[in-house]
């Protein structure tokens, strides 16, 4: 898997990745620290309402940002993009009130959903490779799932020669590393757009590639099926540890790490599964793994040791089910396209998770943990079913076809959908 770090272009984004990443997962632990600061047992209240401030930039902003940013040199916008989120982290130390917090998350997560599209379009240009690509999406995910174990303990570490306010600084070092990684490599240029159209064309245009596509129509149910696991995961925890099974805070965190070692151990054994498999039969299988899982956990989440085995399967359900995602936006646009339909993934997928945050959350306080599993298992039966339906049985990488604009002009591409604004002619 780390062969694909002798790019030496791939290798900088990577580092660029990693520190970014662990600047945001200081910040995570400061934001916390900082909202009980200034809101004391209300505290909650305010953590809730800036993820829900993160998760409405997340879906709103990416596709509007990628139409206005897609085109233009793509490492001056990656740059200034991370010295945006560099400049804002270093802000949120000076902050008193809790409306500054939430200004200043939107701005910070605005930046984030307009990087991280961008960003992960460019990875297939440089790694065209789908073989390299494959070993380098499990790269990213394996440093997702290393942030959320490390940071913590890093957070930690720092905490006790430091107070929580010097953990945005370090965020915004992060950012500003990750800026300069990005800087010392030359990155492909955009392709440019043969088409052209009016302001909804641009910013609509990943989203109506991407809902037409059948392929990645089960892919976005897929995303409802994670969601709906990784919730129960994200949103319950705490209050199932500490109030259902009795135990101390210390343990919350043991459960969260066996989430992500789950993750872990799955991302590193995704190269060989797809190298045998097709990504429909590993995607699939392991949406029909959460179902199974939270139904199993309305039963054995009553016990420490079964909440532990349950908890690191639905991380390896989720990294199964995601991580491959990227070789289908990959396949299905033309380079063109990618930043584009990236972004569709980007905003849809969070909306997924925006709808069952508050699910999840609801549902364990007015019933209870066990019918959150039920309800949010029954969320992902269907999401899971609604895939197998999209998703056709018979997919092939590329589908090649043409496409006739307004001008006449003819081009071909190998990817497969069907918009109202273009005459899409299949070969026989």
């Amino acid at each position: 898997m780390i062969s694909v770090l002798r790019d030496p272009v791939y290798r900088n984004l990577f580092g660029a990745q990693v520190v970014a990443l662990t600047g945001t997962g200081l910040a995570t632990v400061a934001l916390g620290l900082l909202a009980y600061d200034l809101a004391g047992p209300e505290a909650g209240a305010v953590l809730g309402t800036a993820l829900a401030i993160k998760m409405i930039a997340y879906v709103t902003v990416a596709p509007i940002a990628t139409a206005l940013l897609g085109a233009l040199p793509r490492r001056a916008v990656l740059v200034a993009l991370d010295l945006v989120r560099a400049g804002v982290a270093a802000m949120l130390p000076w902050v008193d009130e809790v409306w500054h917090v939430y200004v200043l998350i939107f701005l910070l997560q605005a930046g984030s959903a307009a990087f991280t599209p961008l960003f992960q379009a460019t990875i297939p240009d440089v790694l065209p490779d789908e073989r390299d690509y494959t070993r380098a999406i499990t790269l990213s995910r394996t440093a997702y799932d290393l942030e959320s174990l490390l940071s913590p303990a890093l957070a930690a570490a720092a905490l006790a020669l430091v107070s929580f306010h010097e953990l945005f600084l370090g965020t915004a070092l992060g950012f500003a590393a990750s800026a300069l990684l990005v800087l010392s490599v030359a990155l492909p240029r955009p392709k440019p757009l043969l088409r052209k159209g009016d302001w909804y064309d641009a910013t609509t245009r990943g989203i109506r590639i991407y809902l037409a596509t059948p392929r990645l129509r089960g892919l976005l149910a897929v995303h409802l099926a994670a969601a709906a696991a990784g919730s129960m995961v994200f949103v319950n925890t705490v209050a199932h540890v500490r109030d259902g099974l009795g135990r101390d805070a210390s343990d919350v965190a043991v459960a969260l790490a066996a989430n992500g070692l789950g993750s872990l151990v799955a991302a590193l054994t995704l190269p060989r599964l797809l190298d045998r498999f097709a990504d429909r039969v590993v995607v699939l299988r392991a949406a029909v793994l959460l179902v199974v899982v939270l139904f199993a956990g309305t039963v054995f989440a009553g016990h420490w040791q079964t909440l532990l085995v349950l908890w690191a399967l639905i991380g390896a359900g989720c990294s199964l089910a995601l991580t491959p995602g990227a070789r289908l936006l990959r396949r299905s646009a033309d380079p063109a396209d990618r930043p584009a339909l990236f972004a569709a993934d980007f905003a849809l997928s969070h909306a997924c998770w925006l709808l069952c945050y508050p699910l999840a959350g609801w549902v364990a306080t007015s019933a209870s943990t066990a019918t959150a599993f039920l309800v949010l298992g029954a969320v992902t039966a269907v999401a899971a079913m609604i895939a197998v339906k999209f998703w056709p049985t018979h997919d092939p990488e590329v589908v090649e076809h043409e496409h006739c604009d307004a001008a006449g002009v003819v081009w071909t591409h190998a990817h497969e959908f069907r918009i109202n604004d273009e005459h899409v002619r299949w070969p026989r």
